[in-house]
């Protein structure tokens, strides 16, 4: 289990509950995790994985089994920021990918990637050894569009998994295949990390570029996705994504202005 105490030191955002610790303290975390032989899962939480727990409790419930959920999205920062008055940073899971990749290879950990179309993870692996020598590759899956649907598909997707015995597996399948798949894989690998980190696999292979780091800052890189995939985007980001984004802002700044405003209790006079 992480050395965080988790759930007192969280803000919750929609139905989530969203960590503030920083991207090189989550990777503190995954390697004092190694050295304890714990294991551990990460979730990164965009506006749509916040949009889709908030109205699924199912969902919400998927998400509460993760040891960390980070702010992956500039508007679940802001919320996250109105809400507690504290400091949250944004931790995304295709960042995430190289830092905790690199710390593996520090550590003389293994890495399996699981996600991407065929040939995808094996770029990335490829990609990711390049820049740090001394990576082990545990191995590498892309599984077949559907597999979730069929029972025997899902088993030999795990049953790879569970062979390989990673120390780190990066899983890019979406929400919330992803996080069905590692929840339903810790106990047959518990002593592994588990990051979910939806394109970061087919962005470490070089499939596509993320934005550049102006345009990050300012919370429009769902803009230059949105440019780079636009059928498969245009209607969760414009239809769904952005109004609920409005309203978890306007909700956090209305509960920031009643409190700012809330009548202090009035001091009763002391007799003589």
């Amino acid at each position: 289990m992480p050395v965080m105490d988790a759930e007192t030191s969280t803000v919750p955002v929609g139905a989530v509950r969203i960590s503030p610790l920083s991207e090189t303290e989550i990777v503190d975390e995954v390697i004092g995790g190694w050295q304890r032989r714990a294991g551990g899962w990460i979730v990164t939480a965009n506006v749509d994985i916040v949009r889709a727990t908030t109205r699924d409790p199912r969902l919400a419930g998927l998400v509460a089994q993760a040891d960390f959920v980070v702010a992956d999205g500039m508007p679940v920062v802001w919320t996250a920021k109105l809400s507690s008055g504290r400091a949250f940073d944004r931790v995304t899971g295709a960042s995430l990918v190289f830092s905790l990749t690199e710390a593996a290879a520090r550590s003389g950990r293994s890495v399996y990637l699981l996600g991407g179309e065929p040939g995808v993870p094996e770029a990335a692996a490829e990609v990711l050894s390049s820049r740090y020598p001394g990576l082990r590759i545990a191995g590498t899956d892309s599984p077949p569009f559907g597999f979730e649907r069929s029972a025997a598909a899902r088993a030999e997707v795990t049953a790879k998994l569970v062979e390989a015995k990673p120390d780190l597996v990066l899983v890019g399948l979406g929400f919330p295949k992803q996080e069905e798949l590692i929840a339903g894989v810790r106990a047959d690998l518990p002593s592994a990390w588990y990051l979910g980190c939806g394109a970061g696999i087919p962005m470490a292979a070089g499939q596509f570029r993320r934005a550049p780091e102006l345009v990050q800052r300012m919370g429009a890189e769902w803009l230059h996705r949105l440019a780079l995939e636009p059928r498969r985007l245009a209607r969760r980001y414009l239809q769904d994504d952005t109004p609920f984004a409005v309203r978890l802002l306007t909700g956090a700044l209305l509960r920031r202005a009643a409190a700012k405003v809330e009548p202090r209790p009035t001091a009763l006079p002391v007799e003589p």
